[in-house]
């Protein structure tokens, strides 16, 4: 297969990884619902500093590969490791300490509609760090709302943002804890293209500033080379093929290949 197009956006000069450092670990993991196996046994290794990319078509699994590492739902068969921590061996407190670690980016931003952008904001440092002072508050509001690049947003309410505001909005309500994972779930769901990129940059330089490792999941190849410093191919269940962009898309799988197809990329 023909080198990806220019018309992909070439990814930004990759964050220090420590390849000897995993934060997430997945062995064997299996999900099922009823008769459908959604997750036939994957293996997976994250380490610290780094931005994998699960790629996939929708309803191939991505969503719950997140879900289970974020300890929302629970693996059939096989083990979790995140931070260090086996999930299944830890109680509620421990597991919502542990998850103060993750960051989830919803599809939908999941912001509170009742809420200004302020409050929105407030609310899981006010949850989840009670000894902090109102002037610590209103500094880290301001501190995080610049780096999402929405300081004028303040007041504003989600009704009156637009979709990337949103999207950023949300990346920076996950941001304010400082978490050392980030999960992104189709960060670029609904957005026109120059958004698009802006949300891509954005979660480079989250990696950047803030040191964070993330998975992000995607059926979008300008998302995945532009985010991603290794890129894994989910289909059926099953990890087809990882590696870069480039070494992904070599494959002469025609399931790779229809999937290149379907994101509307002509080859060369």
């Amino acid at each position: 297969m023909a080198a990806p197009t220019p018309e992909i956006t070439a990814k930004k000069a990759p964050a220090e990884i420590d390849r000897g450092t995993a934060v997430i670990e997945l062995r064997g993991v299996r999900k099922a619902f009823g008769d459908l196996q959604v997750l036939k046994g994957v293996d997976l290794d994250v380490f610290k500093g780094e931005n994998v990319v699960v790629l996939g078509r929708s309803g191939s699994g991505k969503s719950v590969l997140i879900k289970i590492i974020a300890g929302l739902l629970r693996p059939d068969q096989g083990s979790v490791r995140v931070l260090g921590s086996e999930i299944d061996s830890l109680g509620p407190r421990e597991l919502r300490a542990l998850r103060s670690k993750i960051g989830f980016s919803f599809q939908s931003s999941a912001l509170y509609d009742s809420m200004n952008v302020r409050a929105n904001l407030e609310f899981p440092l006010v949850r989840n760090k009670r000894e902090l002072t109102r002037k610590e508050i209103d500094e880290a509001v301001v501190q995080v709302l610049d780096d999402v690049g929405l300081s004028q947003s303040l007041n504003q309410m989600p009704s009156e943002l637009s979709g990337g505001q949103k999207k950023r909005i949300g990346i920076a309500r996950t941001l304010i804890l400082h978490p050392e994972i980030m999960l992104y779930d189709e960060p670029t769901a609904g957005l026109d293209p120059v958004t698009s990129v802006e949300i891509n940059d954005l979660i480079r330089e989250v990696q950047q500033r803030y040191n964070t490792s993330a998975v992000i999941i995607t059926h979008d190849l300008t998302c995945a080379r532009s985010t991603g410093d290794r890129v894994i191919m989910l289909s059926e269940g099953c990890f087809l093929r990882q590696g870069s962009f480039d070494e992904v898309f070599e494959s002469a799988d025609p399931r790779i290949q229809h999937f290149y197809t379907y994101n509307f990329i002509t080859k060369a």
